[in-house]
């Protein structure tokens, strides 16, 4: 008879990630109770300034009716169970030592210290927070360092990059190079340039989709992509700050700062130069491509010309890829691709997090 372990699981974040991933604990919950011996019970849930706590855990209905409350725009301090809190450390506490798991699904570095006090507690720690893992190397290496502490969905939501890129340095694997395609946003918008779509037309469609954040220049700055590709060549084991990734906007300074409504109305003005830039890749049996490239010590994030037939220059819409060249992989790379846009994927990268941080506790 398998031993029933209880977990407790305190989220940080209440947005569209953090709700995917609330769902899917509550769905799932039987699954783990028969499968794994898990028991994973939410005993707080927290925004930037609320939180729903129960030591005894967090019932189906009352996260589910909170849940439904923040997508009409209410915090939780103001759900019927919710309080006001502005200091997340002091969540941390709520759920004593006994294998209680973190997950962070916020897009902020002021999760850090909290995060800390959890590692330090002897808790395990899941995120897809790309902020704290770009920031400051010493950062980086105290929340890597614990050895509980996990962060698949930083980098290609729910495709397993960080796993394999471990596991090719568990082999003693000599990794030459890593490209990859990190972006679902400005992988629609390149492929569709591909296709002869304009680029403010892209954008806009984009936009309308929900590919890009309410600023689509959040996602065009590529500095998403930047953050994604310094995490890979850290946990390589490069060291490296962010201000060191070589970085090209697609925004032109003219445009950066202006209002969002008159930016989107000069985005037209740069239709020509993509379709130049598309045409004379074409001419050289290329597509252009937003490509992250970790090479002989340096890594680039930008617009590339690649093979039509290289993996990179075979992918469409908005699937994630990164293709491994290394030493035992000399002629065609290890290739990784899938689903690179979506928050149910963001969540199920950090809901795996949790269940093998859980499982190792057994």
């Amino acid at each position: 008879m398998t031993t029933m372990q209880r977990v407790p699981v305190i989220i940080f974040g209440a947005g569209r990630v953090g709700r995917a991933l609330v769902q899917q604990l509550v769905e799932s919950r039987e699954l783990h109770r028969r499968r794994d011996g898990l028991d994973l019970q939410v005993v707080a849930w927290c925004d930037r300034d609320g939180a729903l706590v129960d030591d005894d855990g967090l019932g189906p209905e009352a996260l589910r009716a909170a849940g439904t409350l923040k997508e009409g725009g209410a915090r939780l301090a103001e759900t019927p169970l919710g309080y006001r809190q502005d200091d997340l450390r002091a969540i941390v506490d709520v759920a004593g030592t006994d294998g209680c798991v973190v997950a962070d699904v916020t897009a902020t570095g002021e999760t850090v210290p909290a995060l800390e006090l959890a590692l330090q507690r002897g808790y395990g720690a899941a995120t897809a927070n790309k902020v704290p893992l770009s920031g400051p190397q010493e950062t980086f290496d105290r929340l890597t360092g614990s050895g509980r502490f996990r962060y698949e969905s930083t980098v290609g939501s729910a495709v397993p990059v960080i796993e394999a890129t471990l596991g090719l340095l568990r082999a003693a694997d000599r990794v030459d190079a890593v490209r990859g395609a990190l972006s679902g946003t400005l992988g629609f918008l390149f492929t569709g340039l591909q296709a002869g779509g304009l680029f403010s037309v892209l954008v806009a469609e984009a936009l309308q989709r929900g590919y890009t954040e309410p600023d689509p220049r959040a996602d065009l700055g590529g500095l998403d992509v930047a953050r994604k590709a310094l995490i890979l060549a850290r946990t390589l084991g490069w060291r490296l700050e962010l201000r060191d990734v070589e970085l090209e906007s697609l925004v032109p300074p003219a445009l950066a700062d202006l209002p969002l409504h008159e930016f989107m109305a000069r985005l037209a003005e740069l239709d020509a130069e993509f379709a130049a830039r598309v045409a004379a890749a074409g001419g050289q049996g290329h597509v252009l491509r937003y490509v992250a490239e970790i090479a002989g010590g340096h890594v680039r994030v930008g617009r590339q010309a690649v093979a039509a037939d290289s993996p990179i220059g075979r992918l469409r819409g908005t699937d994630n890829l990164v293709a491994f060249h290394t030493r035992y992989y000399p002629d065609e790379p290890l290739v990784l691709q899938g689903r690179g846009a979506g928050v149910d994927a963001a969540a199920a990268g950090v809901h795996a997090d949790i269940v093998a941080l859980a499982k190792c506790r057994l």
